[in-house]
């Protein structure tokens, strides 16, 4: 009871289909009343002309009446039955029952309709003084009346029976579809990615609704405005930092040429070290700043082979330092349409983690297949591999894996997510060896066409 309450209280949707269920079902109840009280007396006038058209057909003919004996007639019945009388033969009644004709009405009756108990039953009677001046009573039973009026009535209220159930079910489906925009709009935004703020379009949404579909658009414009300049910034920053970084690191590499004591040979390797690492945050910060931007990039036909290449040629230094068995796995290769740049550094990043946090002596594979009309890149090392609770936060900005000594910025899997965001790429981790729980597996998707 207490999360209906809840969701009564939450739901406008909710809130607007059960307060028109039950307008609806209290207009209905009302007219159903009074429809059952209208037709239960027009019955009951119905039955009252009856009387009267058989009380004028017994004047217009002149008829005279002849009482039936005891034995029953065929076709007679109570709910049909009209008993005529003349009133003075009232006196001659010997019935105790309206099985007897005739009956003990009252001689002083007056003409006119009313109610009376005859014989322990009511009748509906009316008498009435013919144009020979005798006076006749024709009567009704009136509980066979009141059925037939009951009978009336219900059957008047069958179409409020029937137009209930089907008008609540049609203002539901009304409802739900009035806020279905909604929903629909609601499925929107939540589909988009980080980088889609792109105005909503509100054009076919009701004017109810535009206004904060408006206010929304105007928040999704100061978002993107001020997304924007922490780019321009980030960028900034690196770029005006890159040159005299650059300058440093040539400078350590003189120096390191030149003769030292040992005690300066071993204060100066930190040093270069440390320049060294500075240098390559910078690079990873405007790399990062020029993935997350909005700017299109032109697409052409790249192969994967030829990326792979290039890759491994800037790279295998690396590899080779630690002595790590590094290569291409699949044979066929495979043209795909994408930002030449953008794949390449998708992947550079990639291989370099897998490099950096493979042991020595290690293995990293590349491999591309094709699957129906979507590339699939693989890149699997046999290093430890990253744990099912941190996959998906590896990806966040200079986040490092607990546990592991290699030096890094932490900004390579944030460069590589904010490519698949903009070129539409899906990326899952997976471990190399499902069993054993090691060994890094990075899988990309990619669209063909």
């Amino acid at each position: 009871m207490d999360g209906f309450k809840r969701r009564l209280r939450d739901s406008v949707q909710l809130r607007l289909s059960i307060t028109l269920s039950l307008a609806i079902l209290i207009v209905a109840l009302l007219a159903g009343v009074f429809a059952f009280v209208s037709a239960f007396d027009e019955a009951h006038e119905m039955q009252d002309d009856a009387l009267r058209q058989v009380a004028a057909l017994f004047d217009r003919q002149h008829m005279t009446l002849q009482y039936p004996s005891g034995e029953l007639i065929f076709g007679d019945d109570e709910e049909s039955r009209v008993i005529v009388q003349y009133l003075a033969d009232s006196e001659h009644a010997t019935g105790n029952n309206d099985a007897a004709i005739p009956l003990p009405f009252p001689i002083t009756l007056a003409d006119g309709l009313s109610t009376l108990i005859i014989t322990g039953e009511k009748f509906r009677v009316l008498a009435r003084t013919t144009t020979e001046g005798r006076r006749i009573v024709v009567a009704q039973e009136a509980d066979v009346r009141d059925k037939g009026a009951r009978e009336s009535a219900w059957r008047s209220l069958l179409p409020f029976l029937i137009l209930l159930p089907v008008l609540l079910l049609v203002v539901g489906d009304l409802v739900r579809k009035l806020f279905r925009p909604i929903a629909t709009l609601s499925a929107e935004i939540d589909q988009r990615d980080n980088q889609a703020l792109h105005p909503i379009n509100e054009s076919h949404l009701p004017v109810e609704i535009r206004p904060f579909v408006v206010a929304i658009n105007r928040l999704l414009k100061r978002v993107e405005q001020a997304m924007e300049a922490q780019r321009r910034f980030i960028a900034d920053a690196a770029h005006e930092l890159r040159s005299p970084m650059t300058a440093l690191s040539l400078q350590a590499e003189r120096l390191k040429s030149t003769e030292m004591s040992a005690s300066t040979q071993e204060r100066f390797l930190p040093l270069a070290q440390g320049i060294e690492r500075s240098r390559k945050l910078i690079e990873q910060l405007l790399a990062l700043a020029s993935a997350q931007s909005i700017t299109e990039r032109p697409q052409a036909s790249v192969s994967i082979h030829e990326v792979f290449r290039r890759v491994l040629e800037d790279l295998m230094p690396l590899a080779e330092h630690k002595d790590i068995d590094i290569g291409v796995e699949s044979l066929v290769d495979v043209q795909v349409i994408i930002n030449e740049m953008d794949l390449s550094i998708l992947l550079k990043n990639l291989v370099d983690n897998a490099i950096r946090y493979t042991p020595p002596g290690g293995r990293v594979d590349l491999k591309v297949r094709l699957e129906q009309e979507t590339v699939i890149i693989e890149i699997k090392d046999s290093g430890p591999g990253i744990s099912v609770a941190e996959q998906s936060l590896v990806f966040d900005p200079f986040y490092r894996s607990l546990g592991t000594d290699e030096t890094g910025s932490g900004l390579g899997l944030s460069i590589v997510t904010a490519i698949a965001d903009r070129t539409g790429a899906r990326i899952q981790l997976s471990f190399s060896d499902e069993v054993k729980q090691s060994g890094l597996r990075v899988s990309i998707w990619l669209k063909r066409h």
